[in-house]
């Protein structure tokens, strides 16, 4: 519409000084009205036209989006469980809401727009889209996932299917660029221009996708299909001002290679990469990368049958404690070497659901402690809400903290506070240790209730895929299964760090975890779990 208004002010105008003018005295004059009001006319139309055009546009939007609110409010955590349907979910709200908001502005449709305005405080982000595009990059590279099928939103066990568009994929590529990752804004452009080509509907341009591209692909080392990707770029659109230098510096980086016969290892390399298009993904500050990302799919675990054969299922009734003698619990070994046990149906599915009812309000950012200070701050290698609970929120945190009490055989008094914690799309917890080292002696100095003895972990939640809790030392993955518990001890007897314990909680694939867990620690357990004769016991 706005367009149009000043056409239509401009004509008017010229008709009302034309009049002014005395058209009345001279037909030939007047002649000149006719045209003017067939421009009138002409732009009038024009004008109806993109309003109905616009009404089209809202109103199929609103049919799409009453539809998917159908599905999604039938069924929101399950929904949200596929990371295609979370990511899209912020980008909407971020991106596509704020267009549709432009678009009705021109309009006077003010009732809406306040509400709309309103509404939109309570939105995503920038941040939070981009927090998501990167949650889906973390998933495409821990298991292992091609752009392609993240795209087609292939995920095992999802209940909805759910595509990424051309605009998706470029919106994914361009948050790797701004972020200086040339790996993944490769792997998305890619993606994005292989969906344009096959004819998919876009906003976006080839021209805008192979810009980008060649770009990133420049900033990996591989010139010459750089090169071939700004030529194709040229041939869409000639007069590409950047396009033009960039193609005429890399010819000249080109010509300097063959002048010089560069015909080492790192050339042969580029050249193997030219040939596929396929880049290896660069190292990053986590050494045991790898390992990680191969438990959490499943691969490595160094489950041998000699092992398995140590591994024994039972009654617990924690020392014939009073509490677990009638009812005990059924304990499993995970892991023989540091000794993980599961236990079974410690918590009910009642019991869960009230510790979710109470959590939720309280849900925020994961926080680690800072090793130097003691203080507690955000990580971008946490990406979850947690929240605490403390026995006075319902007698359900009592009842909870007493039995794992009567399971340990620890006393709960020193124990931290009932943390609940929620991993959403992509969320994670990357190999780290519950227990404080030596480097970092005044990490629990403020509790003054000595280091983390042990940790009990309560699964309230089945994770369709991913999700894991893996430890990379020594080889074990162990699943979440609702209901479930897990039990491990970070200390040896005698107080020192058994670092075996390293251990992550790997990125939900699909699905919506929820866990909880109580940390033990040393003060008040010197006679529960009093010291072994060596360094180690």
């Amino acid at each position: 519409m706005t367009p149009w208004i000043p056409s239509l002010l401009l004509t008017c105008t010229i008709c009302v000084w034309h009049a002014k003018g005395e058209f009345f005295t001279s037909i030939g004059q007047m002649t000149d009205l006719i045209y003017a009001e067939k421009d009138l006319v002409q732009s009038l139309k024009a004008y109806i036209q993109e309003e109905e055009s616009k009404l089209l546009k809202i109103k199929s939007w609103a049919e799409k989006m009453e539809s998917l609110t159908t599905k999604s409010t039938s069924d929101p955590e399950g929904y949200l469980a596929h990371p295609v349907n979370a990511y899209k979910l912020v980008k909407r709200l971020n991106t596509e809401w704020l267009e549709l908001e432009n678009l009705v502005l021109q309009d006077s449709t003010k009732g809406f727009i306040t509400n709309l305005t309103i509404q939109r405080q309570f939105f995503p982000n920038e941040e939070d889209e981009t927090g998501a595009a990167k949650a889906l990059m973390r998933l495409q590279d821990t298991y292992k996932l091609d752009p392609e099928t993240i795209s087609k939103g292939e995920f095992p066990g999802t209940k909805y299917r759910s595509f990424l568009t051309v605009d998706d994929c470029f919106g994914m590529g361009k948050t790797a660029y701004s972020d200086g990752d040339y790996y993944h804004t490769v792997l998305w452009m890619q993606q994005a221009l292989k969906q344009h080509d096959s004819g998919e509907e876009a906003t976006i341009s080839k021209v805008e996708i192979l810009d980008y591209l060649s770009y990133a692909v420049f900033q990996l080392g591989d010139t010459l299909r750089a090169m071939e990707l700004t030529r194709r770029l040229v041939s869409l659109d000639p007069s590409h001002e950047r396009a033009g230098s960039n193609m005429r510096y890399f010819e000249m980086l080109l010509e300097r290679e063959k002048e010089h016969q560069v015909l080492n290892e790192t050339s042969n390399v580029t050249e193997a990469a030219t040939q596929s298009g396929v880049y290896e993904r660069p190292q990053d500050y986590l050494p045991e990368r790898d390992i990680y990302e191969a438990l959490c799919r499943g691969e490595g675990v160094k489950m041998t049958p000699r092992r398995q054969k140590r591994l024994f299922c039972r009654y617990h009734n924690g020392n014939r404690n009073p509490n677990l003698i009638i009812a005990p619990f059924k304990e499993e070994d995970e892991w023989d070497s540091p000794h993980i046990i599961r236990y079974y149906d410690v918590l009910s599915d009642e019991e869960i659901e009230k510790i979710k009812e109470l959590a939720k309000p309280k849900l925020a950012r994961a926080t680690v402690r800072d090793p130097k200070t003691g203080v507690l701050t955000t990580a971008s290698y946490r990406v979850s809400k947690s929240s605490w609970l403390e026995e006075d929120d319902d007698p359900v945190v009592a009842k909870v903290n007493n039995r794992m009490e009567y399971i340990t055989g620890l006393t709960a008094k020193t124990a931290e506070l009932l943390q609940v914690a929620n991993y959403g799309m992509g969320g994670q917890y990357e190999p780290h240790f519950d227990f404080s080292r030596k480097e970092e002696p005044d990490v629990f100095k403020r509790l003054g209730t000595g280091n983390r003895v042990a940790t009990f972990l309560n699964y309230m939640s089945d994770v369709e895929a991913g999700g894991a809790t893996v430890f990379p030392d020594f080889g074990a993955a162990i699943w979440p299964q609702k209901g479930t518990a897990v039990f491990w001890y970070n200390l040896f007897r005698s107080g020192e760090g058994d670092y075996r314990t390293r251990h992550a909680a790997c990125p939900v694939l699909v699905g919506c975890k929820w866990v909880s867990n109580k940390w033990f620690h040393e003060r008040g357990n010197e006679f529960l779990r009093p010291c072994g004769r060596t360094e180690v016991d």
